[in-house]
């Protein structure tokens, strides 16, 4: 099988979460309740199993920054008319401590190395001139990196501030009361279900050793199967039923809204992402390949997603396919700066 690579295209895990650690109750009770089956993206199951907007609320985002629109208050399709064409970026967290040691790391929460923060540096670089109205990371504090990282490259200099919605105190406590200054800031929704794939009870083992004891096979059909978790884990069907549903059910209607929107996730979640934007089949999907820290671009325009690519080098202008809209902000900003 050919293996499709979205690393470099012409020229262009459950899961710590918000408030504390180990795996939230919903997240537990639905495990036994994912079928093997075919992925089936519905709002409504999503809803009764307890996946969708587990991590953000609007009450929480009306306290900083501007109402977060969902379909629920029934101006979904309003904002369609408003949003013209927009930009998705997904940036995939740059390497981590235990990429480094080659463990299986899933929904453990570890940092990055001095390699993954260069890389999340350069991934700023290269969409330092990409509008950025909100940013989406995962709970686990290496996507966190990447994103506040790479948005020190950022030439508008717009500062992320994270949402802390723990509880009404830092609701009340984390509130920013300059309208100047919320003008130049980006709300951060942390998401555990943006997180990897949990890996069970492989998670904090050695990959080479895993596969020494249990067999290659073995070991590559935990990995790469759609459909077969490792034991006691996720498979990525599992990781795609709650990354889709929240993807759906929160990032979607703020694209329909007019926001540019940035994710900075994981290897798995990113892929069933990617599977639902690209509609790519459960084979398709398990060859797909995403590199650390090489951000991808796709165009949100009359409800439709267009991927624009991937850049191979640093920041320059013909490093993705821009758009008209696009080209018109990064002729603003040059101006800003001149």
């Amino acid at each position: 099988m050919a293996v499709a690579s979205y690393q470099a295209i012409g020229s262009i895990q459950p899961c710590g979460y918000l408030g504390g650690s180990g795996v939230p109750q919903e997240c537990k009770n639905v495990f036994p309740k994912l079928s093997s089956g075919s992925l089936k993206f519905d709002a409504s199951k999503a809803h009764r199993i307890g996946l969708v907007g587990a991590s953000s609320s609007s009450s929480s985002q009306t306290s900083v920054f501007e109402p977060v629109v969902t379909p629920s208050k029934g101006v979904a399709n309003e904002s369609k008319k408003k949003s013209s064409e927009v930009a998705l970026i997904l940036i995939r967290h740059g390497e981590s401590l235990w990429n480094e040691k080659n463990l299986f790391t899933g929904c453990v929460d570890v940092p990055l190395t001095k390699k993954g923060v260069e890389e999340a540096l350069e991934a700023g670089k290269r969409i330092c001139n990409i509008p950025v109205d909100m940013i989406y990371t995962s709970a686990l504090i290496r996507a966190q990196m990447t994103a506040m990282l790479a948005m020190t490259q950022h030439r508008r200099k717009k500062v992320p501030i994270v949402l802390h919605e723990e509880s009404e105190q830092a609701r009340a406590w984390s509130q920013v009361f300059s309208e100047e200054t919320r003008k130049q800031s980006i709300p951060v929704v942390r998401a555990w279900q943006l997180n990897e794939r949990m890996y069970g009870e492989l998670q904090g083992l050695n990959k080479q050793e895993t596969a020494d004891k249990y067999g290659k096979e073995k070991v590559h059909e935990w990995r790469r199967s759609y459909n077969v978790p490792p034991p006691n884990g996720e498979s990525l069907e599992m990781c795609a039923e709650r990354a889709v549903a929240y993807f759906r059910e929160n990032i979607e209607p703020q694209l329909q809204s007019g926001k540019n929107i940035m994710i900075a996730a994981h290897g798995n979640s990113l892929r069933s992402i990617i599977m639902y934007l690209d509609k790519l089949t459960s084979q398709e999907v398990i060859s797909l390949e995403l590199a650390t820290g090489i951000p991808m671009l796709y165009i949100f325009k009359e409800g439709k997603f267009i991927r624009r690519g991937s850049p191979a080098g640093p920041a320059e202008a013909g490093v993705y396919a821009y758009t008209r809209t696009l080209a018109q902000y990064r002729q603003k900003l040059d101006e800003i700066q001149n």
